[in-house]
């Protein structure tokens, strides 16, 4: 198995001493509150094995957050904890796809879906999304949907697209499910990284969608802590419970005390919701503009940490592993090319960056990308 992209740019900036902008973690943004409640929790509380499903208090918050927010009254029997969200779509998947099933996954994807399918023994049906605009066509949609069809892997908010796909494309996507009995995992993780006043729905409560859908959720992101490693499956209770099944032999339990730091700041982080997202819109625009500066193409971006720019637009005429490897190795920034995420024939003229960093990294990044452009240019 190939190793991941954002590994293989992450390995690079660190051979080459580069800005790293291609893995996508902050280096701001957390509540200090949640550290010091987890601190406490490794001195003072369990550190032996949690529950499977995830601790009580936990998996409450979980529930009262999205009834808090979405009026969605799963209750915490419908949630299960797992380290971080991908093993939450490793979980959904295994529980989902048998060997000969089809999983539509819309690319550009998360890189880990389709290895993930694979593993299941299903097999991946692409259906690409067009920049600029990364629209959802549900005819396009229903095209891709054959009898073997099981699931559909729905990532909203869009990495790395950074969309916030709205309620006709979210509609789309429903109704193909309603109408060919289809299962939704509906990756949810930037539910909660969105800009310029924009709200989220989740796809679990359009009509007929909760008893299909298994969403996948993340404290890391929710509380820029990615390196916690806490997410979860939030679902019907049966289908919670399948998902579950497959969990337990995967990590079978998440850390006790970081578990316990995540159901504070449920609990308590409403308050640091608005912030965060000021925080991150001011990165966001700060990027953006020293880029267009700089003379590069920047596409829109509702959500995520990532941004993408156009190379072609901007004037440059290599494709994006040839721009990335230049970037990285002469001019000291790692970026992500976004043909990478998809296996057949995506788009080579984009890339992607994080922005969710301190203005000195943005003003270093961005300073290399410029450099990189004269190189290329």
């Amino acid at each position: 198995m190939a190793t991941s992209v954002f590994e293989r740019m992450s390995l690079a900036a660190s051979k080459h001493g580069a800005v790293n902008l291609g893995q996508g973690f902050p280096d701001f943004g957390w509540p200090e509150e949640i550290l010091e409640t987890a601190s406490k929790a490794v001195l003072h509380g369990s550190n032996q094995y949690a529950p499977s499903r995830g601790l009580p208090a936990l998996r409450e918050a979980v529930a009262a957050h999205y009834a808090r927010h979405h009026g969605w009254d799963i209750g915490a029997e419908g949630i299960c904890v797992t380290s971080g969200a991908t093993e939450a779509l490793a979980a959904a998947i295994f529980a989902t796809a048998e060997p000969g099933d089809e999983v539509i996954v819309m690319t550009p994807a998360y890189d880990a879906y389709a290895p993930l399918i694979r593993r299941a023994g299903g097999k991946v049906v692409e259906v690409a999304l067009q920049p600029p605009g990364w629209r959802i066509e549900r005819d396009a949609m229903k095209a891709a949907v054959t009898p073997k069809t099981r699931a559909v892997i729905f990532n909203n908010p869009h990495n790395p697209t950074g969309r916030l796909f709205d309620a006709s494309e979210l509609e789309a996507v429903a109704s193909v499910a309603r109408d060919h009995d289809l299962v939704v995992i509906s990756d949810e993780v930037w539910e909660h990284l969105l800009m310029d006043g924009q709200s989220f729905v989740p796809i679990a409560t359009l009509p007929g969608m909760a008893e299909r859908t298994i969403k996948c959720g993340s404290a890391g992101k929710i509380f820029s802590l990615t390196g916690w490693k806490i997410g979860w499956i939030a679902a019907a209770p049966e289908m919670a419970t399948l998902a579950a099944r497959a969990h337990q032999f995967l990590t079978f339990a998440s850390a006790p005390n970081l578990q316990a730091a995540c159901a504070f700041g449920l609990s308590e982080g409403d308050s640091w919701l608005a912030p965060m997202r000021e925080r991150f819109a001011r990165s966001r625009d700060r990027m953006t503009e020293q880029l267009r500066a700089a003379g590069f193409t920047v596409l829109p971006a509702a959500a995520t940490y990532f941004l993408i720019v156009d190379l072609a637009a901007s004037g440059i005429a290599l494709d994006d592993e040839a721009f990335a490897k230049l970037a990285v190795e002469q001019a000291g920034v790692a970026v992500v090319p976004i043909s990478t995420f998809a296996d057949t024939v995506e788009p080579e003229h984009l890339v992607r960056l994080c922005f969710a960093k301190k203005d000195e990294t943005t003003d270093a990044g961005v300073a290399a990308m410029s450099r990189a452009k004269e190189l290329a240019c």
